[in-house]
């Protein structure tokens, strides 16, 4: 058994991890270059978008030999440095070359970008502000906010873990994702580190686990990013490890932040579970719930707070999954709007199924009754403000 308590600070709490972040004029205000430095080698573990056009940061990434050990990692908000082809990889190099000029202790730095597709990154700009670091910063909060682009609010959590025996490790992240959310590998940025004393091959395998079971779950407007990452960093310095604790506090910090992030989905105002069941595969289940979170129908009709389930079976049907309209059930919450035996909604149904819809969170239940598997996405309404936002990105 183990105890999981929850700490303010983020990435403060990790024992040999330090982090901050400046202004270096890519934002008009606020900070928006981050980084997060490690005072022993770590091992690194990371998970990058499907999109096939992935940004020069990744591609950077992927240069460095298989198991390689980083120290550094720097962030910059505003420019995602991406269809910036072989420039866009050269600029990175410049740059970690000036940072390892600054630092002589950075060992194989690496680099990480959201913003804006299609401009090279302004290096003497983020030159200058890799000079205002202060290396031995412990504030977490500055790079949580330095790596936001349309989010309203950072995203930090940090997790304190004790054993049986009274041992303990940390495990904290900072993340950012707003729009561009799609459950298609991650489409946000994620920075986990711990000083728990886990082995390379268990960094990986745990990682996939607990981004398929959150940030692969969640869709805001799905569409997926060119520079989405998550990436583990684990420097042992607690010589503390436990697999099932430390997969249960990973699992558990990934999930509380796909949440935040759909929480703040570009002017979203609910925060929807879409959950089939009884399909006839997995894969089935899969594919009518990732429709449903990605649907703009059905988005626009939880932001009307509109009780029109058509909406949510077309979606089912058009998923092309095995289905049968006399067996299919739909819910809101504990709220039966659909079924064979109650094929129309009256008033009194209408009213119970709206004081669903105007909660906060909430889930829709789609029961296929074919079979025996279920899946359940997230996703969130679709506002006026998602439009306003999107339209003005670049302004």
């Amino acid at each position: 058994m183990f105890e999981i308590i929850s700490l303010k600070n983020g990435l403060d709490n990790v024992d040999g991890f330090y982090g901050g972040g400046v202004n270096c004029g890519l934002k008009k205000e606020g900070n928006d270059l981050a980084f997060i430095r490690s005072e022993l080698p770590c091992k690194v573990s990371a998970l990058f978008t499907t999109n096939k056009f992935q940004a020069a940061p990744i591609k950077h990434f992927k240069k460095y030999p298989e198991n390689f050990e980083s120290n550094f990692v720097l962030i910059n908000s505003k420019n995602a440095n991406a269809l910036t082809g072989k420039k866009g990889v050269n600029d990175i190099e410049e740059i970690l070359q000036t940072l390892k000029e600054t630092n002589k202790d950075i060992l194989n730095p690496i680099m990480s970008s959201t913003g804006v597709i299609g401009y090279r990154l302004p290096k003497e700009k983020i030159a200058d502000g890799i000079k205002k670091f202060d290396f031995n910063a412990k504030k977490s909060v500055e790079a949580a906010n330095a790596i936001l682009t349309t989010d309203t609010f950072k995203k930090e959590i940090c997790f304190k873990v004790v054993l049986n025996n009274g041992n303990y490790f940390h495990i904290a992240a900072i993340a950012k994702g707003a729009g561009m959310i799609n459950p298609q590998m991650a489409t946000m940025l994620c920075f986990i580190a711990t000083d728990a004393n886990i082995e390379k091959e268990d960094m990986d395998e745990l990682l996939k686990e607990a981004v398929d079971e959150s940030f692969n779950k969640i869709s805001v407007d799905g569409d997926t990013s060119t520079n989405d990452t998550v990436m583990l960093l684990a420097n042992g310095k607690s010589k503390v490890y436990d697999k099932e604790a430390f997969k249960f506090a990973l699992k558990r910090l990934t999930q509380e932040l796909s949440l935040q992030i759909l929480k703040d989905g570009e002017g979203s105002t609910k925060v929807v579970a879409f959950e089939v069941k009884n399909a006839k595969s997995e894969e089935d289940a899969k594919k009518a719930s990732k429709m449903l979170s990605n649907s703009l129908l059905v988005k626009t009709a939880l932001f009307g707070e509109d009780s029109n389930w058509g909406r949510i079976a077309s979606t089912i049907g058009a998923s092309g999954i095995e289905c049968d309209e006399e067996k299919l059930t739909i819910s809101y919450d504990n709220i039966t709007v659909y079924s064979p035996e109650v094929p129309q909604m009256d008033e009194e149904l209408e009213k119970k199924a709206l004081k669903v819809l105007q909660k906060d969170e909430f889930k829709i239940v789609c029961d296929l009754n074919v079979g025996t598997h279920s899946f359940t996405s997230f996703g969130c309404d679709l506002s006026y403000e998602y439009v306003k936002i999107n339209a003005d990105y670049r302004t």
